[in-house]
């Protein structure tokens, strides 16, 4: 039995028929030699489903009292578990190509989780080109966050290609594994470093009630206008990012060398959170502009999650605060719009700097206040917190294995909500970094060219720092695994 908290409540008490709340992505593996693909499914579903003993949340449904949500609402086990229902074994019609797998997983992920059941499901999806099969997931972000997420992901993985589980990757024991071989080094866990963020700078305790005293009064000085801090629903410009949604939604996919964007964060004395914000401002630029939508006076506004998770720490279900970020769209020059980004991300980071991540909690609870109140009137479209979600969770830096099937990529898909139609979300991988593009089918229209355009704000970036990148990209050859993987991914940006 475990009680929600705050955080968890607000993602229940957000959600609707047009607003899931729920966090997944897609998984591309490709067969291991002589495998048959419909045996080797139907085996990995078997083992998945094998277990009594599921770690939290996928053994657990929700409980309300007569509060509802509101009230006291926990995590109990649910004593009619029916794990062929959470995970299922489909197929495309063969030859499956990228187009028809993020049709099915866009219409997958539009749709709710059953609340009288354990909020999440797993689909193992065969039928892809190239003897590679999909995996799309689904859970309740009530339940998980990003980081939570990624060591689920983790602990089913393995650097072995001939390592084979025998038990079921959701089992309580599976997660014992886990969490030993991190702790005694023998996996890798992804570092705080690697956020890149406000994490870095946070202390580890909540030590006085005068710190929180002062946390408050820094916040009601930046209300104040005291600061250059960025503060959702202030300075935020209208745009179609901010259309009301509705259930239906569209999700694009590719990846790009990590190398390549650590390369421009370095050139602009940045951090890489730094440089994926500018290459997705200036694909948000030229998005805006080919709709005539673009805002002249202000830059658009990112909510950028940190987390607060402590290190060590493997079971918390959400541990994260935001910021606000200021893309600078309204700047044409990459350098000055880059160099803005940086200087806006810099004025959030000293506004937390010495805060405990308890105190950075009740700081941003007290800046989302106005959205709760907002959002039952309707008026959040017409007075947005933010403009975007943009978020860069750390993911895994070494080729992985699933029972010997090689896993290609990684694409997260996240939540986009009334007000803000489209989400942004990246994980690294290997060498890349792999983005999930996730945006309101209706309000967005031909968001699958957003990719092409992050693409060439990229080579902007590149060229004003002198790399001449237009030039000097490599040519892509198919005996390539990670090149070859960047081709496919584009394929669904034509659709």
């Amino acid at each position: 039995m475990k009680k929600l908290n705050m955080v968890d409540k607000g993602f229940l008490l957000a959600e609707s028929r047009e607003m899931p709340m729920h966090i997944g992505g897609v998984n591309l593996f490709t067969l291991p030699d002589g495998a048959d693909e419909h045996e080797f499914l139907h085996n990995l579903a078997h083992t998945i489903r094998d277990t009594d003993e599921l770690i939290t949340p996928f053994g657990d449904c929700l409980k309300v009292g007569r509060a509802g949500v509101v009230g006291n609402a926990q995590w109990e086990p649910d004593p009619a578990l029916d794990m062929e229902y959470h995970v299922r074994h489909s197929a495309l019609p063969k030859p499956g190509r990228y187009r028809e797998l993020f049709t099915l997983v866009s219409r997958l992920h539009g749709t709710l989780l059953e609340r009288s059941r354990p909020l999440w499901e797993m689909h193992l999806i065969e039928g892809l080109q190239d003897r590679q099969f999909a995996v799309y997931s689904k859970t309740h972000h009530a339940a998980v966050d990003g980081a939570r997420s990624i060591h689920i992901s983790r602990s089913m993985l393995s650097r072995d290609p001939q390592h084979v589980m025998d038990v079921s990757p959701l089992s309580q024991e599976s997660w014992r594994r886990y969490k030993l071989a991190l702790q005694s080094g023998r996996q890798d866990m992804p570092t705080e470093e690697e956020l890149r963020n406000v994490a870095d700078m946070l202390k580890s305790t909540y030590d006085s009630s005068a710190n929180l005293f002062r946390a408050v009064k820094r916040l009601t000085g930046a209300l104040a206008g005291g600061s250059s801090l960025n503060l959702p629903h202030m300075r935020v410009p209208s745009s179609v990012l901010n259309s009301s949604v509705e259930g239906a939604r569209r999700f694009v996919a590719q990846s790009w060398p990590f190398a390549r964007i650590h390369r421009v964060a370095k050139a602009y004395d940045g951090t890489f959170n730094d440089a994926v914000l500018a290459m997705c401002s200036g694909a948000l630029r030229q998005y805006l502009i080919n709709h005539a939508e673009l805002p002249t006076q202000q830059g658009l506004k990112a909510m950028v999650p940190v987390s607060l998770r402590q290190e060590g720490d493997f079971d918390s279900g959400n541990a994260i605060a935001a910021i606000s970020a200021d893309l600078s769209t309204h700047i044409a020059d990459p350098t000055k719009r880059i160099r803005a980004i940086i200087q806006s991300v810099q004025a959030s980071k000293a506004f937390y700097r010495g805060m405990s991540p308890k105190e950075v909690e009740l700081v941003s609870l007290l800046m989302q206040s106005p959205s709760i109140l907002l959002t039952p009137l309707g008026l959040i479209p017409k007075l947005p917190p933010y403009n975007v979600v943009i978020s860069n969770v750390p993911g895994i830096r070494e080729t992985m294995y699933w029972n010997g099937a090689r896993m290609e990529g990684s694409y997260p898909m996240s939540i986009v909500t009334d007000g803000m139609a489209m989400n942004i979300t990246l994980v690294t991988y290997g060498d890349n970094v792999d983005f999930g593009i996730v945006a309101c089918r209706r309000s967005l229209p031909q968001v699958q060219r957003l990719i092409d355009y992050m693409e060439d704000s990229l080579c902007e970036l590149e060229d004003a720092a002198g790399f001449n990148a237009r030039a000097k990209k490599p040519r892509r050859t198919a005996s390539s695994p990670a090149k070859k993987k960047v081709t496919k991914a584009r394929a669904p940006s034509k659709v």
